[in-house]
Parts: C-alpha cells; structure tokens; sequence
C-alpha cells in the first residue's frame, strides 16, 4: 500500500492464487484502509496485482473457522471507509472478488474484467448486504443472473447495466481517485453516508449533523470564496 498527492493505493499481490482472499489477505485489507487515510488518502483505489483483480475466496480458507468473518470485517471496512474508494478492477472478480469490487463506491473496469458470484454451485452463500448491494448497483435483473443463474458478467455488460462506472486500466482508476481527492472531504463524507445508510430516516440526528457540519465548514467558505476569485478551491475537510 501507498499514498501519493492523496490517493491511497491498496493491492492485492498474491499472484499465484490469482489474489484469491485467504484470512491474511482480508485482515491486511481491513487493516490497509485506515492506515493510508492516517496517511493522508482522501480517495482510495483497490486493485490486484497481475492479471486478475481477484478470483474469490482462497478454498483452502473459506471453509475454516474465522474466514467469514474475516472477510465481511474487510468487505465493510472498505464499504465503510470515511473517503471515496475506486475498484480498479484489473481482471476477473469472481465471487469474493465481485463483492470487494462492490464494497467499493465506484468500479472501473479494465477490458479483462469479468464478475460472477457462483455460490449456488458450490453451495455456499453470501450475505444480504452482497445480494442488496448488487441489485442496487446493477439492477434486479442483473443481480439475479448473478446469483440465480450463477453467470458471469464481462465488462461491457456490466458498464452498460451499472456495475461498471467507467471503463479503463488502473491509470483510469487513478485519475478518477486523484480528482476526488480534491473534493471537499465532509460533503463526501456526507454523501456517502446518505447513500450508504438507507435505514436511517429523514431527521436521523447523524444524517443532520453531517448535513449541518457541510453548510458551517470553513471548506463552504473556501469554495465561496474560490468561485469570487476564479480559482481552484483547497479544501481541507475543516
């Protein structure tokens, strides 16, 4: 893991499991998250090393005791982290995969991505917030294909459908992270919030606060300011 000019880079680098998540993998994630943003990440990009993003769960773990918890206390960390996190989906994402690159806000997919969550050849299953998530992201329709007829997914399709936000190479991935990390941090921060928690309703105190904290920041000020001035604002999350 890195940061450069505030972008945060996580890669999975287990090339011979063709990055497969065991339970080292997910703690190491779960544990890169907050580090590059006490570094000073505001915007996070995730991607695997080699050719594929990540071909799901390693099976000589995800039988064990501890994997899943492992793996959901990874997956929601990077769902939950306080700044914008790109999956630059290098390669295939396939069921453990597909659902990191879901965990992240927003996905960009390189030429040789392709998504499935086969579970129900395996019998295994993933949890509701996966099944949500999916349908969210890409639709019913999709999400069912997905985990009812257990297909896969190749990147044009899942552009076309919304799982996809843009299509590109890891570069691509970069450059969207670097634009965000200009952003002004507690809007985001409140936006992410808003889209994330569906279940907290209108007048929630949290959503409130944010929401109030976005309108007194000195960061309002700057951008105010920075439009009277023709200028590119600086904020800093104040």
């Amino acid at each position: 893991m890195s940061v450069t000019d505030g972008v945060g880079l996580i890669e999975l680098d287990r090339q011979e499991r063709r990055n497969a998540l065991d339970v080292e993998q997910c703690r190491r994630i779960a544990e890169a998250v907050p580090a590059v943003v006490a570094d000073g990440a505001r915007a996070i990009v995730v991607t695997g090393a080699g050719t594929s993003f990540c071909s799901g769960a390693d099976f000589g773990e995800v039988y064990t005791d501890g994997f899943r918890d492992a793996l959901y206390n990874a997956l929601q960390t990077v769902a939950n982290a306080p700044v914008p996190v790109v999956a630059a989906v290098n390669g295939p994402a396939i069921g453990a995969g597909t659902q990191l690159a879901i965990a992240a806000d927003l996905r960009v997919g390189a030429p040789t991505a392709v998504f499935g969550v086969p579970t129900a050849r395996i019998g295994l299953a993933v949890d509701p917030w996966t099944i949500r998530r999916l349908a969210e992201l890409a639709g019913g329709g999709t999400a069912r294909s997905l985990l009812i007829a257990c297909e896969q997914v190749p990147v044009e399709l899942a552009h076309a459908r919304g799982l996809v936000d843009r299509l590109g190479d890891r570069e691509v991935a970069l450059a969207l992270a670097a634009d965000m990390a200009t952003m002004a941090p507690l809007t985001l921060r409140y936006n992410k919030l808003v889209l994330d928690r569906v279940d907290l309703p209108v007048g929630d105190p949290e959503l409130d606060a944010a929401f109030e904290g976005c309108w007194a920041s000195s960061d309002l000020r700057e951008g105010q300011q920075a439009r009277a001035e023709r200028r590119t604002p600086v904020f800093t999350g104040r």
